[in-house]
């Protein structure tokens, strides 16, 4: 995987009653959740995203449906399936991320360790890519890095 993004796992209980998946802030999820948001409806065809965060730690559920995201810094890049509403991408600070291919029905719950900062975004490249290199340079990001993992 791609530097500071990762993989979380979540429990499911299921009977006859249907499927329930809970998600805690600092035990499933490596993070205060400060805040919600999700997205849906998107027309086929839109790219969206665009952009990185310098401190921002997110987790990106596909609770229904499917959508694909890309994941980048500027060593390595990576397209990733969300269609597991059981899964949780973990994109930690400095990952530019791309979303697309929703699915008609797609929606996506984004889970975010700070509230929203229009100055926490990079959505310039160039700028981003600059910004990046320092930050992988100096490895700002350890403590951050997560793998295929229950928290």
């Amino acid at each position: 995987m791609v530097k500071n993004t990762g993989w979380i796992s979540f429990k499911c209980f299921y009977d006859k009653y249907g499927h329930l998946v809970p998600v805690e802030g600092e035990q499933d999820i490596p993070f205060q959740i400060k805040r919600v948001y999700y997205i849906y409806s998107v027309d086929d065809g839109v790219r969206r995203g665009f952009h990185s965060h310098n401190k921002l730690e997110q987790a990106l559920i596909c609770i229904h449906g499917s959508v694909k995201i890309l994941v980048k810094n500027p060593y390595e890049s990576e397209n990733i399936l969300l269609d597991d509403p059981t899964k949780a991408l973990y994109i930690g600070p400095m990952v530019w991320r791309e979303m697309y291919d929703f699915s008609s029905d797609a929606v996506l719950l984004v889970l975010a360790s700070g509230h929203y900062d229009v100055g926490d975004y990079v959505r310039d490249y160039s700028k981003y890519e600059k910004a990046a290199l320092n930050y992988f340079k100096r490895g700002e990001n350890e403590g951050n890095e997560h793998t295929v993992c229950n928290f």
